[in-house]
């Protein structure tokens, strides 16, 4: 006679904080910038009166030398605005996920908490604090009580249900922590490669004009110039700054993992110490 299994109970996911789940399309953020960065190109840096009578960029204007840069120059600026308008939903998603208050002074409230068995405190922090870390320990919450009923189990066994429960939940949680981050990354060796392909166009523009026969044609020449530099320096610009914030807001992600790993731990030891 076959022995009945025993089902493990399954537990209940908390539901998510859907305010700070609201994140705007990579696509459709580079779509605007796009749009934006050939509208002020043409329309602002093209504009009659950035140039002379013979066409040269007034001295100083900075418009119009940008325009002196080529077509390459829209696309990196495409690209530089892309940038800061993902750093600024990346700021914004990750402050909310971080929830409510210090997330290091909630970490160790919650550790407290825990250390003294007080399960009904560490739930009311969660509920308290809100955003990922919060989000994750609930879910390990809801798990050690079901555990707890779980009778023909050892300790060590529930334990491991609930830091299994731990790592499913943080598996939810953290592709959204590092959502549009691999684009800022692509876009910090995209900017300078951008830089250099305008670099180079630049350059042979220049070098045909040296090869004329005769006096070197000097408008071509500098035009040529202005559009290596202007691509150089917005090139290296950009790619600079989207490698400032991958790293800063990957660092953030990394506390928030941390975190997440510590009551993690925390909660699993309330059952290995018993």
């Amino acid at each position: 006679m076959a022995t009945p299994s025993t089902s493990q109970p399954k537990a209940k996911k908390p539901k998510k904080v859907k305010d700070y789940k609201t994140s705007v399309s990579a696509f459709l953020i580079i779509v605007i910038c796009l749009i934006v960065a050939h509208a002020f190109f043409y329309l602002i840096c093209g504009a009659d009166a950035n140039f002379d009578e013979k066409g040269h960029p007034i001295n100083g204007n900075i418009f119009g030398t940008l325009y002196q840069g080529g077509f390459v120059i829209p696309m990196v600026i495409t690209l530089l605005l892309t940038v800061i308008a993902l750093g600024v939903e990346r700021f914004i998603a990750l402050n909310k996920a971080s929830g409510k208050g210090n997330i290091t002074k909630f970490v160790v409230n919650a550790k407290a908490k825990l250390s003294a068995g007080d399960i009904d405190g560490a739930e009311e922090l969660c509920n308290k604090q809100k955003g990922s870390v919060a989000n994750i320990l609930k879910s390990g919450l809801v798990r050690y009580r079901d555990v707890a009923a779980l009778t023909e189990l050892n300790n060590d066994a529930k334990a491991a249900m609930i830091e299994k429960e731990i790592e499913d939940a943080t598996a939810l949680e953290l592709p959204y922590l590092e959502q549009n981050l691999n684009i800022v990354a692509t876009i910090s060796s995209l900017g300078t490669l951008f830089g250099l392909l305008g670099t180079v166009l630049g350059m042979i523009r220049s070098f045909a004009a040296m090869a004329n026969e005769g006096a070197p044609d000097s408008t071509a020449l500098s035009l040529g110039i202005s559009e290596a530099l202007m691509n150089t320096a917005a090139g290296i610009a950009t790619g600079a700054l989207a490698i400032i914030i991958y790293n800063f807001f990957a660092s953030k992600v990394q506390d928030i993992t941390n975190a997440v790993g510590e009551v993690g731990f925390a909660i699993g030891q309330t059952y290995s110490k018993k």
